[in-house]
Formats: structure tokens, sequence, C-alpha cells
């Protein structure tokens, strides 16, 4: 795991400027991970990724969740429509096509249907 360290050189600076890397710990947590191999690129990509779908994880934003299950089930939509509804360009197919999870990209009525079964149990 890679862990950057953030902290503030400079307290006059720009209110809302980002704080600067002061450095990186490189941690085994599990596995034989390759030292080279360690990054935080796909991770971020991730983090933006979510940030431009979800109003709730944009940052300086007002925008949230007032219960938990809420800001869940925004998640969880979230990541079925990336994983079943839609494209990736680099695979040409849904990320669930690739893994071999399903044979056909979802539509929108197939989630809400899986909404419906669930609320009817």
């Amino acid at each position: 795991m890679l862990v950057r360290l953030y902290g503030q050189e400079n307290a006059g600076e720009a209110r809302y400027s980002p704080p600067k890397c002061m450095g990186c710990l490189c941690e085994k947590l599990m596995g034989k991970p390759k030292n080279e191999a360690i990054s935080t690129s796909m991770v971020e990509c991730q983090n933006l990724t979510m940030r431009m779908n979800m109003r709730r994880f944009t940052r300086l934003t007002n925008a949230f969740s007032k219960k938990i299950e809420n800001l869940g089930a925004e998640v969880a939509l979230h990541f079925m429509y990336y994983n079943f509804v839609g494209i990736h360009q680099t695979l040409r197919i849904s990320p669930a096509m690739a893994a071999g999870v399903t044979t056909h990209l979802w539509e929108i009525f197939e989630i809400i249907d899986l909404l419906e079964k669930k609320q009817s149990n």
C-alpha cells in the first residue's frame, strides 16, 4: 500500500490551496506485490470518476445525504451503472462483461427491476 503524507508548508497561502505532499510510505499489507507496481494512479482515477459522477463527492460542495442509507444507495447505483451499463473506452465493453459476470450490457430498467425485487422481499 502506498501512503502519501500531506501537510501545510506555508499557512499564509490561499485558503483552498491543496496541501503539499511531504513524503510517501510503501507498506506491504498482504500478498507479494511487486514494488515497481505500487502506485496510486488507479485509485486516483477511481476517485476522479466518483467525484465527476456523484455530486456528494465533489470538492467544496454543499451537497450531502441526510441519511447514511441514501449515501450508500447512491454509491451502489453509481457502481452498478459503472460496471454493468457503461461501455469503457479501454475495454470496449462493460467491466462486468470483461469479468464474465454478464453477457450483455444492462439497461436502466434492469437495474430498476433489481431494486423493486429487493424492496418486495
